[in-house]
């Protein structure tokens, strides 16, 4: 229910911001606003009232918002009123200039919003990040797939197309965007060129969590009841020093050897109580022994930075553009078929479900400003139906001085929006799906 909670309550303040923009724009060049509403009133509302010219209500369905302006052929696809002589309040009666004003204003309210939030929360909780290079003092561990394209447990990440990322989630994400990547490889430059099925791979089967931290922790956290750890007499506490004889001095040395005797017995020398024990295990066919390390949590290589407003203004509009930046690099990856990444396209039912569960403000307000910028990009996609559409048909007309008839215009928004209510009915259906399976069919 918090996850739900928090979602709604970022939804409804990027919506509600957003619509504002167009809202505050039209009125500014005297355009009547029919209705402002949060979410969509298919059918019918749950809350409604006119005030003035405006009808001012809540929709039903969480997907988005609306303002009906006069004069305009929008998501209500009310058509009878372009059938009527043009008048003055009308938004068709405007100039071009300040029907692209109006409708860029939602856009232009959400990046506002997001340099708004990032320069308080930069001079309130500072600006914080993963440090690449303190993370990767010993080097990077990768998962099976990241090892299967061509890293190796201890390279360092010299570049990614020719850049070096301090933050580390944010290089962790360039990556994937990459063309090429440059690792020290005990001492060696070795360059990597990911091909689009490689991505798709590590997108698909361990995401952003291929690749972290070189761990010196050997301590044992937890063990799997009744698995070959627990049967060799392994205990919470235990240390792990070698294995076979090979000295581990970097856990990711363990479950190399690990693999290289699946289904074999093993012997694993550990420290307990300041006294060494020798120990017999049985390695899965996975290459496995069912048990979990302490492993260093990555607030340890984190850089807080608490700046001046001086100093968090420019950060923030320079935060803005990188996010920016990296939806138009998403989108790009999205497009690309063989990496699968249009599979992980997620409805808000499906980022909710990736929201912690307990109520953190710091957190809220961080992904609100990320996702006004997801927002503030998406609605500039040319795509009929989206502000980023009627901008498009708008430009057009300020460049030829030529204009698409209302019945046209009455075609184009329809398609559209059976384009954008079709993107929609897949993610939701794909996200409800997954929600159902891991709900009601997943097995403890």
């Amino acid at each position: 229910m918090i996850q739900l909670a928090q979602i709604l309550f970022i939804l409804s303040v990027l919506v509600i911001l957003h619509e504002f923009g167009h809202y505050i724009t039209a009125r500014m060049f005297k355009v009547r606003v029919e209705k402002f509403y949060l979410f969509m009133d298919a059918g019918f509302s749950l809350i409604k009232k006119k005030i003035g010219e405006t009808e001012w209500g809540i929709g039903w369905l969480p997907i988005g918002g609306y303002v009906k302006l006069s004069g305009m052929i929008d998501e209500s696809m009310d058509t009878e009123q372009m059938k009527q002589e043009p008048q003055s309040w009308e938004f068709r009666s405007k100039p071009a200039w300040q029907r692209l004003i109006i409708m860029l204003g939602g856009i232009i309210v959400n990046v506002l919003l997001a340099w708004l939030i990032f320069t308080v929360m930069y001079t309130t909780a500072g600006k914080k990040y993963i440090a690449t290079q303190v993370l990767q003092e010993n080097g990077l561990q990768f998962g099976e797939v990241g090892q299967s394209v061509g890293f190796q447990n201890g390279d360092k990440i010299v570049s990614v197309d020719g850049k070096f990322k301090e933050n580390f989630n944010r290089m962790t994400m360039d990556i994937l965007f990459s063309e090429e990547v440059k690792v020290d490889r005990k001492g060696e430059i070795v360059t990597l060129n990911l091909t689009d099925e490689q991505i798709g791979e590590i997108i698909s089967k361990e995401g952003k969590n291929f690749i972290g931290a070189r761990t010196t922790d050997t301590k044992v956290d937890s063990i799997i009841a009744k698995s070959a750890a627990d049967k060799s007499g392994l205990k919470v506490g235990d240390s792990i020093l070698s294995i076979n004889g090979q000295k581990i001095r970097f856990f990711d040395e363990f479950g190399t050897e690990l693999r290289k005797n699946k289904e074999q017995k093993v012997s694993v020398v550990v420290l307990r109580n300041q006294q060494t024990d020798t120990l017999q295990a049985n390695v899965s066919k996975e290459g496995t022994l069912g048990f979990i390390v302490e492993s260093k949590p990555n607030e340890d290589y984190l850089i807080q930075q608490k700046l001046s407003f001086i100093e968090a203004f420019p950060a923030a509009v320079q935060e803005s553009w990188a996010l920016l930046v990296y939806n138009v690099k998403s989108l790009k990856l999205i497009v690309r078929p063989k990496t699968g990444a249009y599979k992980q396209v997620q409805s808000p039912i499906g980022i909710a479900r990736r929201l912690p569960d307990t109520w953190n403000w710091e957190f809220i307000w961080n992904f609100t400003a990320l996702f006004s910028i997801g927002l503030a990009f998406m609605n500039l996609l040319p795509i009929p139906g989206l502000d980023g559409g009627h901008a498009l048909f708008t430009i057009a007309e300020m460049i030829t001085g030529k204009t698409l008839s209302d019945k046209a215009m009455g075609y184009v928004q329809t398609g559209g929006m059976i384009i954008l209510l079709t993107l929609m009915a897949l993610t939701f259906g794909k996200d409800i799906y997954f929600w159902i399976s891991e709900t009601f069919f997943t097995k403890n």
